[in-house]
């Protein structure tokens, strides 16, 4: 049953999540606007020769369109390179399991995930990839991918409250930035926290030990501390070991269960506050914040009820299957709820064994676009889409040209945030139904009826949200998943990135009325409850049917004892 306890914990991951958002929000504010800050004597010689050394101006700025077309370059490397390790591992170093290597779908759709900041896996990472490749290859991904997202979010700041210009940045300078002053201090201080509760950190072979009962069991060795600190505050998400972060070498203490589970949402979380002051208007930030956090909450309420609820088909027992003893039932909530609504992806409970309802809420999250917080970046970038729609809608009602920030949004704005919307559901809808309805597609299931159905859709909603969690009973490493699931993986990635690029550089040529008594305000509570019914409508029709064929009439079947 939920105790006080439970509910102890609840508030206290919610109140360090809300504490520290201003704290880490105006040292990022400093960071990215060439401010004085406390990480500038430590690596300020190492921004500078990382100018040197790839030969950029950092103060010559650039328009949206050569800001993109250096940021799908740079993507571009990464992916031929993480392709290339994968398919040569077998005689590169760092391999003392001498691990074969890679087959080219499987390197493929690994290269593609961990591009685009989705990190789906589809396959066991002790078992498959090398520690040059998880080092080389992956956790300089996590980084990178990561700081990509803070670079199209910083874009779209200056685009919003710049004037006149088609000046956007530097993405090599946000990217430089990002990497040096937020993503790596921040990581080796969490890495060594990390080893400090137990996780491993070494290039030791894998260990034989002897069971009581006699037998034998391999025990994986690996730098996996370093790996697990990014793919946390990195929001990039996915494991080091198969069972992800409820391996005990990769998440052994509750302490390191709330502290990863803080760090999922803790970037995305100040970089609200970040772009408040960028934009010029810190309630524009808080506003951004208490939507997704409303948001997070409801999630959270809903998965918490629907795994606590008495049912009679198990006995009024808890629903502890495919979850972490250690952690119990509510840790396991709280991940799976922040993990969904953040691009992260790793999992410390199987999703699969979630109730119907906590399921569904997760997927809903992965629905949603990952707006509730989203990646490092992502997240902001995506509820802006929902906030021009939403300025668009209340425009109509009221019969006024819509503005946003003391911009006018006209259609060419509205049309690219309904591109960045709608190629997440084609993604989404058209890959699933693919599947469903194919002999390759059904042929991985473990499970048959609206469950099975809720793996696939799961699956192509993880895609399509660049986010990387799965409901597992899904065998994915095959050729028709690994294909199809990184071609959703791009679409969802730079479906999104070129129309809010493209919405950057528009914006950033007008210019800024003052506001009067008439103007459509941004940021109060009448805005806040807008831009939640927008987002909710949006995404209750494009995907309610969906929904009704997976976790809805799963959760109807099973409350009447119907399983397949």
């Amino acid at each position: 049953m939920f105790t006080t306890y439970d509910l102890l914990q609840i508030l206290l991951f919610l109140g360090l999540l809300i504490g520290l958002t201003p704290v880490l929000g105006s040292y990022m504010y400093k960071v990215f606007t060439g401010g004085k800050h406390i990480m500038l004597p430590v690596f300020g010689w190492f921004e500078r020769l990382t100018y040197k050394f790839i030969k950029v101006n950092p103060d010559e700025e650039t328009n949206w369109k050569t800001y993109t077309f250096g940021l799908i370059t740079f993507n571009l490397i990464g992916f031929i390179f993480v392709f290339l390790i994968q398919m040569t591992q077998a005689f590169l170093p760092m391999n003392p399991a001498h691990l074969p290597n890679v087959s080219w779908h499987l390197a493929f759709n690994t290269a593609v995930s961990f591009m685009t900041n989705t990190n789906w896996q589809s396959y066991g990472g002790e078992t498959t990839l090398s520690y040059f490749v998880q080092m080389l290859g992956l956790t300089v991904q996590n980084f990178v991918r990561a700081a990509t997202g803070i670079a199209v979010l910083l874009a779209l700041a200056k685009g919003l409250s710049r004037k006149t210009t088609d000046k956007l940045g530097n993405f090599w300078a946000d990217l430089t930035r990002s990497t040096l002053y937020v993503l790596l201090p921040l990581s080796i201080l969490f890495a060594i926290f990390l080893v400090g509760q137990g996780v491993v950190q070494n290039f030791d072979s894998y260990q034989t030990a002897h069971t009581l009962q006699g037998t034998s069991q391999v025990i994986p060795m690996g730098p996996a501390a370093s790996q697990i600190a990014i793919k946390q505050l990195g929001t990039n998400g996915g494991g080091f070991f198969n069972t992800n972060s409820a391996h005990p070498f990769e998440n052994p203490t509750p302490l390191s269960n709330l502290l990863e589970m803080l760090a999922i949402l803790l970037i995305p979380a100040g970089l609200t506050y970040t772009y408040g002051k960028m934009v010029g208007s810190k309630r524009q930030g808080w506003t951004i914040f208490i939507v997704m956090f409303i948001l997070l909450i409801t999630g959270l309420a809903i998965s918490l009820y629907a795994e606590y609820a008495a049912n009679p088909i198990f006995g009024h027992l808890p629903l502890m299957e495919g979850k972490e003893t250690r952690f119990g039932i509510t840790n396991s909530v709280i991940w799976s709820t922040s993990t969904s609504a953040a691009s992260n992806g790793s999992v410390n409970a199987m999703h699969d064994s979630l109730s119907p309802l906590a399921g569904m809420v997760a997927m809903i999250n992965l629905m949603l676009g990952e707006i509730i917080f989203g990646g490092v970046g992502a997240g902001i970038y995506g509820m802006v889409v929902f906030i021009i729609l939403t300025v668009f809608i209340a425009g109509l009602m009221v019969g006024r040209t819509p503005e946003y920030l003391g911009k006018k949004v006209e259609a060419f704005e509205v049309t690219m945030a309904i591109l960045a919307n709608v190629i997440t559901s084609f993604v989404i809808l058209l890959f699933t139904a693919w599947a469903a309805v194919s002999t390759l597609g059904l042929s991985s299931l473990n499970n048959a009826g609206p469950h099975g159905f809720s793996e696939i859709l799961y699956t192509f909603s993880s895609a399509a949200g660049n986010n990387g969690s799965a409901f597992a009973g899904l065998n994915a490493n095959t050729v028709f998943y690994n294909v199809l699931i990184g071609l959703g993986m791009l679409i969802g990635r730079f479906g999104v990135i070129i129309p809010i690029m493209a919405i950057a550089g528009s914006m950033a040529k007008k210019k800024i009325t003052p506001p009067s008594s008439g103007t459509f305000q941004t940021d109060n509570w009448l805005f806040i409850a807008l831009l939640i019914g927008v987002v909710i409508i949006v995404g209750g029709l494009t995907y309610f049917p969906a929904l009704s064929l997976g976790p809805i009439v799963e959760h109807l079947l099973m409350n009447n004892g119907i399983t397949f």
